[in-house]
């Protein structure tokens, strides 16, 4: 940790001037006690944790309890130790004269329970992000700093009254945030904290009851707006952690690595990160098919088909079912049957089901024979003609085939999405059924939801199978100890008591599989580029979150297949009928100079398309070229600099390397690089597509574009 008597600040010699003491003297001292708070704190929570660790895990509540605690100190101290004194992003200054109040990554208190540092997210920090010229939320001042090494390297101060004039530098062509958009990038995400701006706060700290769309073009901070959204929802709505936590779903995996340092910056790592192919073990998927088949798939409602399908399996026998039980030959009619499969409860998935409406059919047999239920359980698990008969009315069903049957069967299909035409249906036949594609994995989601995991299934049933077998050993050994108990109090006639018995049942020492961390259900879903999802995607998405609490952060003019609805009218169809909508008009990313090539492109196939206004100009104009200047242009450009990174956009013979990626305008999407180049970017196709293609590549430029024809 750096030590506040070598002095925090390190600022440049072209910044003399904010070096003045009584400038930063006052900042000096406050960087001092967080040091002293935070070694000290540093110091209590890792005793509290090693404390926590030695004791006895407990068991149940106490246990999770315990680790949940564990977990949490776990996750501070990984804050705390990461940053040191720089957890400060700024300060401002009341202008009711009151003392300053220093903001922080995370709230800190010194020994006397002073406050040294706000948590960003706090109510008290709003003005420190929210404040503007129109409005300045009661503040005399605003100073934000950026770090380096653990000491500041520059800062910015904003006043907001004439009073607030002194003891202030005069720092707007010097600004630390304008400054920092034209900074170098690297693999993963900026840290950006401390230069969120207002329009950017105030949809962070939007509640999450219901939807919120986050409507934005390149370089509005989209991306940035939904990672501290997350966190900031996870620290001012507790419930969300209660009910469920957050799932936060990226366009793909390189997006995930480049933006999963963010939400552990911010002391927040209880969030799952995923693509919409992680929802599925068939995610990675390598089958093709056509256009149409794919449009089909990604309508709302083959779902249908799902459900149909199952209902085909659900067949209760036509006639009497004769069970032949130790205690005589006891008649299954019609009735008892529907009535042991009306007993599901709703919802209930197919695997799942078969265990209630066995226990059903078990309880009306002990009803009509007069047996005791557990010795009736016990006749049927070893009465294989009653098996035959179950399984053919309740078969174990195996999602991924009655998926793969639909498109292997014509017929089957038909029965099962009867509202298909001839030509629809003939459209999702292939000859390898169960060669996935993208649009597979709704109906493989919405198949493992209906029909439940038939290992899980077949693991449940060899638990039950091996615990009554154990029982009953054990109901041997009790009756044979009672029998030999010769005591005046018969002291071995407790071994029945159903309290003991209970504590001899170890369910848990038999396994019942690892529990899906990905089918949820999540409190709050944040849903990233999702102008791309599918109405079937988005069922996918909604199976998970039955409080429909979403962010929803996209951009129409980026949709390759098109977006002709306003976010409302897409949104209800897929069953969000009530949306709130934020709009960020501001580019802090792109310069204006690319922005200027880039906007004529998508405005020729969206005019109303929502392209933002860019803050800065840059260094470079657009460069035109040839393809054959690729690898010239590459290497002096990682001559003149040592630092940064570059992509390649559209060149599939190009192999990436550290600095210089290799990536599609598809897989390019939500990233940035300070120099862009497009090879071929014409050829990319025609109409919407093609146009959106060229688009996103463009505006992914940070610095330097090279467009190669």
């Amino acid at each position: 940790m750096t030590s506040a008597t070598t002095h925090a600040f390190a600022l440049p010699a072209r910044l003399s001037a904010k070096a003045d003491p009584a400038l930063i003297a006052q900042d000096e001292r406050r960087f001092a006690a967080i040091e002293r708070a935070l070694a000290a704190s540093i110091a209590r929570l890792s005793a509290r944790r090693d404390a926590l660790r030695l004791q006895p895990a407990g068991e149940g509540q106490e246990a999770l309890e315990r680790d949940l605690e564990v977990h949490r100190l776990s996750a501070r101290l990984r804050t705390l130790s990461r940053y040191g004194i720089d957890l400060c992003l700024g300060r401002i200054v009341p202008a009711d004269g009151s003392e300053p109040l220093y903001i922080g990554r995370l709230g800190l208190t010194d020994d006397d329970g002073r406050p040294l540092l706000v948590d960003w997210r706090a109510p008290a920090a709003e003005p420190f992000f929210a404040a503007t010229h129109g409005d300045p939320m009661g503040l005399e001042s605003r100073r934000r700093y950026r770090w380096t090494g653990g000491r500041v390297t520059d800062y910015w101060d904003e006043v907001f009254t004439p009073e607030g004039l002194a003891g202030h530098a005069a720092l707007d062509e010097q600004s630390a945030f304008i400054a920092s958009l034209g900074t170098s990038r690297s693999p993963r995400m900026r840290d950006v904290l401390a230069t969120i701006q207002a329009d950017q706060d105030a949809v962070i700290r939007a509640g999450a009851r219901g939807a919120l769309v986050v409507d934005g073009g390149p370089g509005t901070g989209k991306t940035v707006v939904a990672l501290h959204r997350a966190a900031y929802l996870l620290f001012s709505e507790p419930r969300l952690s209660r009910d469920g936590g957050v799932l936060f779903v990226g366009p793909s995996p390189a997006y995930l690595r480049y933006v999963d340092d963010v939400l552990p910056s911010l002391g927040e790592d209880t969030v799952q990160l995923c693509t919409l192919r992680d929802l599925v073990p068939e995610g990675a998927v390598a089958g093709t098919e056509s256009a149409e088949a794919a449009r089909i798939k990604g309508a709302a409602g083959l779902d249908r088909a799902v459900e149909a399908a199952v209902d085909l399996y659900e067949r209760p026998p036509a006639t009497v079912t004769v069970v032949a039980l130790p205690w005589g030959d006891i008649p299954l009619r019609v009735d008892d049957w529907a009535e042991a499969f009306d007993a599901v409860e709703p919802g209930t998935p197919h695997n799942d089901a078969r265990e209630q409406v066995w226990e059903t059919i078990g309880e009306i047999l002990a009803d009509r024979s007069g047996a005791p239920a557990s010795a009736v359980a016990v006749a049927l698990r070893h009465d294989e003609e009653f098996g035959q008969a179950f399984e053919r009315a309740w078969p174990l069903l195996d999602p991924v085939a009655l998926v793969a049957e639909l498109w292997r069967s014509p017929s089957f299909l038909r029965r099962c999405a009867p509202w298909l035409t001839d030509e629809e249906a003939a459209a999702l036949q292939r000859d390898e059924a169960d060669a996935w594609t993208v649009a597979d994995l709704p109906l493989l989601d919405a198949a493992r939801r209906r029909v439940g995991d038939p290992g899980a299934s077949i693991r449940r049933a060899r638990r039950e199978a091996a615990l009554a077998a154990e029982r009953d050993e054990r109901a041997r050994v009790v009756d044979h100890l009672i029998a030999a108990d010769d005591s005046e109090m018969l002291v071995m006639s407790m071994l029945r008591g159903q309290d003991f018995q209970n504590t001899l049942d170890d369910m848990e020492g038999l396994a019942v599989g690892e529990p899906d961390a990905l089918a949820g259900p999540f409190a709050h879903i944040v849903v990233d580029e999702a102008q791309e999802l599918t109405d079937a995607e988005w069922a996918m998405l909604l199976r998970r979150c039955p409080s429909r609490s979403f962010t929803i952060v996209g951009d129409r003019a980026q949709a390759r297949h098109g977006f002709a609805q306003s976010w409302s009218e897409r949104l209800a169809r897929v069953g969000l009928p009530a949306v709130r909508i934020a709009s960020l008009t501001v580019n802090y990313r792109t310069p204006e100079e690319v922005m200027a090539e880039a906007a004529p492109v998508i405005r020729a196939v969206l005019p109303d398309a929502n392209v933002p206004v860019s803050v800065r100009h840059g260094d470079h104009p657009v460069r035109h070229g040839r393809i054959g200047e690729r690898d010239e242009i590459l290497a002096a450009w990682q001559r003149e600099h040592e630092e940064g990174i570059a992509c390649v956009i559209g060149d599939p013979t190009f192999a990436g390397t550290e600095r210089v990626q290799s990536l599609t305008p598809e897989t390019a999407k939500g990233l940035e690089f300070d120099l862009v180049v497009l090879v071929d970017p014409a050829s990319w196709g025609d109409g919407i597509e093609g146009a959106v293609d060229r688009y996103v590549a463009m505006t992914r430029a940070t610095q330097q574009l090279v467009i190669l024809e």
